[in-house]
């Protein structure tokens, strides 16, 4: 089965906001625009094996999100029905559990 990815508004702001990171950080729209469309590709990888992501526990519970990781950027998810919710896409070393949840783990 072949799942349908979509992102929430969250993670489509987030997108936005690698874009304009890696733009500042390259100056050079070709390099940000590879850095982007590599990213989704590696997302859209998920369809087809979607648990196959690095599950996320909190708390000793497994959350029901996957992350994908891409360079220094992870992409977190889950299954719904017949798609993959692309819910945020975060820095790594940010404080991601505190995003997701809300407090510290």
């Amino acid at each position: 089965m072949s799942y349908v990815v979509r992102y929430s508004p969250s993670a489509r702001k987030d997108i936005d906001k690698v874009w304009d990171d890696v733009f500042s950080a390259s100056a050079s729209l070709e390099v940000t625009e590879r850095y982007i469309t590599d990213f989704l590709d590696v997302i859209a990888q998920k369809r087809e094996f979607p648990e196959s992501g690095i599950p996320l526990y909190y708390r000793g519970l497994f959350t029901g999100f996957y992350s994908v990781n891409f360079k220094a950027y992870k992409a977190f998810y889950r299954v719904r029905g017949n798609y993959v919710e692309v819910v945020r896409v975060l820095l790594q070393k940010q404080e991601y559990m505190t995003v997701l949840f809300g407090e510290e783990e």
